[in-house]
């Protein structure tokens, strides 16, 4: 299977389609979905089975009526733990998004996500908010917390409201809750309600601002547990249940992987030295929850692969307490005046400022220092872009940074670039 999300247009279907190959598709019959998909399969003169759900659309069978007439039992397909399962199309910074296919250990590595982390419990009622078509949905909308015995809340945001977001949470009585950051800085900026039910706070995917996680945690009481990992793996790090939970720490190493921080010449780094996230195989070479390939592109798989080892291509930092700390993508450290800044640093501090509801930095060139610093803000309220306001701003996050991570530059832009899943596209800011 390969879910995807409602928001790709003809062309990104067209792209899954011939690269996948899909024999069927199940579909939505919201927002002109029917019709892109009819439209990219003539494009790529192919031809699937063909279901839509919840009504009669032209050319798709109905699935939902088809599932309410057929007979109840459904005869077992054998499968191997090795057999491919799921391919994930993951949208990078640069490039086509690469198809990752999982196996069937996949689902059973992500138990530890759900018990460990999320703490979804027997008899609880787990919501994570996330788009069903990326990788975050199996985190924590189906596998690990229907196989701890948790119930799934799943709710379907046409616009993100936070006051909607905690009613429903209130009304269904939620017991665990994961989402975004931004979900998050959301929450805080509007005003976050008392959620009586609520356990546990969990959240993944970019760094949390430690302003968002204090005062998150100060208005309910519940620490903000920060988790790790890839839409290639499942869970490599987290604030897991047992440990007190660390301020913007990407927390400790899940014991079912083997990690390592090592430099370019693959040493283990020392304590306080910045690494690449590695993981180490077990010896027979088998990893559960780890995919198995990038489709059609064996070159790619094995260039993440070199050395024996799965490179992530993220930086990060252990301390003297065995916490783990998120420096950046590797192709995003920032080299200036001799020193490696990773953007979150500075990001993390910007955002602490009111009138910043959004921000990248990146590194641009400059002729003293390699690159210089800048970074780019959208500004909410308000707060109308001035000259005053970038000094402003500037001092305010400068008395706060170490002299060699000082913003040099600030542009104030309406929106950022990203890619259909969310993320800042820093090389497209970089190359503008």
């Amino acid at each position: 299977m390969i879910p995807a999300t409602h928001m790709l247009t003809e062309s990104d279907l067209v792209y899954r389609l011939k690269a996948s190959k899909a024999k069927a598709i199940v579909c939505t019959p919201q927002d002109e979905v029917p019709n892109k998909i009819k439209s990219a399969l003539n494009k790529c003169e192919m031809s699937a089975q063909l279901w839509c759900v919840q009504e009669d659309v032209e050319g798709f069978e109905n699935l939902t009526a088809q599932m309410v007439e057929s007979d109840s039992s459904f005869s077992r397909v054998d499968t191997l733990a090795s057999d491919p399962m799921m391919i994930y199309f993951t949208s990078g910074t640069t490039g086509y998004p690469k198809g990752v296919i999982h196996d069937y250990t996949y689902p059973l590595a992500h138990i530890v996500t759900a018990k460990y982390w999320q703490q979804a419990e027997d008899g609880g009622l787990h919501f994570t908010v996330a788009e069903t078509g990326w990788a975050k949905a199996s985190w924590g909308k189906i596998y690990g917390q229907w196989l701890v015995g948790s119930a799934v809340m799943v709710y379907d945001f046409d616009n993100f409201e936070p006051k909607q977001l905690t009613s429903v949470i209130n009304r269904y009585k939620v017991t665990s809750f994961c989402a975004p950051p931004t979900v998050y800085r959301y929450l805080v900026r509007k005003g976050i309600p008392d959620m009586p039910t609520l356990k546990h706070a969990s959240t993944a995917g970019e760094m949390l601002a430690p302003e968002v996680f204090r005062k998150f945690t100060e208005r309910t009481g519940l620490p903000l547990c920060e988790g790790y990992g890839q839409t290639e793996t499942t869970l490599l790090m987290a604030n897991f249940k047992g440990n007190a939970a660390v301020e913007g720490s990407m927390g400790t190493i899940s014991p079912f992987y083997r990690i390592e921080l090592r430099d370019k010449q693959g040493n283990s780094v020392p304590v306080g030295e910045i690494g690449e996230v590695v993981i180490v195989p077990p010896e027979n070479g088998r990893q559960p929850g780890v995919f198995t390939a990038y489709l059609d592109n064996e070159k790619q798989y094995q260039h993440v692969w070199r050395g024996g080892v799965y490179h992530t291509g993220d930086a990060a930092y252990k301390d003297e307490n065995g916490y783990y700390w998120f420096h950046g993508r590797f192709d995003d450290i920032i080299k200036t005046g001799g020193f490696r800044v990773g953007p979150y640093e500075v990001e993390n501090v910007l955002m602490e400022h009111p009138a910043v509801v959004e921000c990248s930095v990146i590194g641009v060139p400059d002729k003293l220092r390699g690159q210089a610093i800048k970074a780019l803000i959208v500004p909410g309220g308000k707060y109308v872009p001035s000259k005053e306001l970038e000094l402003e701003i500037k001092e305010f996050c400068n008395r706060q940074l170490a002299e060699y991570k000082w913003i040099r530059m600030v542009e104030f832009v309406e929106e950022m670039p990203k890619t259909i899943s969310g993320k800042i596209q820093k090389s497209v800011q970089r190359n503008q």
